[in-house]
């Protein structure tokens, strides 16, 4: 400072200084704001991209019409295997059915269940049908009025068929089932089944 109170040169010069230093990074950093505001857009367009023909090149074509371009040959063909395998099980099991609802099918179909599912022999399938003979006539739709027993193996009371099916009324077979069931259960045996019925005639 001059003894008249001006300001010397060397003091002006420090003060521009440091202004000048300011205003060029204050600049700087104006100008950096600005470069990163103008290349944002461009830089997510690009990011887009890349994100974009990298789920191209994840995507596979697949023909809407092919269930083993989808799931796979062995799957296909598996799928089907049981398919068919249960559809010829239902379709066997419908025949019975029919065949059952004849007294000449009906004991076909028992002896069938007796030797396969219980492993039983002829000895115990001729107490059998001579059991059922004599309580039916191997019928499904035989029914006691008087005691309301029904069907071939004449279950009492008739709704005790529920725990194998609730289809008794019309379906033979599982007449069938409950009375080699009963049978089973109580008596062990067809051949002690008809030893009983002949003592007390019922079973």
């Amino acid at each position: 400072m001059s003894q008249k109170g001006v300001p010397e040169m060397s003091s002006i010069t420090t003060i521009a200084g440091m202004f000048s230093k300011k205003a060029v990074v204050a600049w700087a950093l104006v100008a950096g704001l600005l470069l990163a505001v103008a290349l944002l857009p461009k830089a997510s367009a690009t990011e887009n991209s890349v994100v974009t023909l990298e789920a191209s090149k994840s995507v596979v074509a697949i023909d809407p019409g092919s269930e083993s371009s989808f799931l796979g040959e062995s799957f296909t063909t598996i799928a089907g295997a049981i398919f068919s395998k249960d559809l010829a099980l239902v379709s066997a099991a419908s025949i019975q059915v029919d065949l059952a609802r004849t007294p000449y099918g009906a004991k076909k179909v028992a002896k069938e269940i007796l030797f396969n599912e219980y492993g039983f022999k002829h000895v115990q399938y001729a107490c059998l049908e001579r059991l059922w003979t004599e309580e039916s006539n191997w019928r499904y739709k035989a029914h006691n009025k008087r005691s309301g027993a029904h069907g071939i193996a004449q279950a009492l009371p008739a709704n005790k068929m529920d725990v194998v099916a609730t289809d008794w009324r019309t379906n033979p077979v599982t007449q069938i089932r409950w009375g080699l069931r009963y049978i089973s259960i109580r008596y062990e045996t067809p051949c002690k089944a008809l030893s009983k019925h002949k003592r007390s005639n019922w079973y």
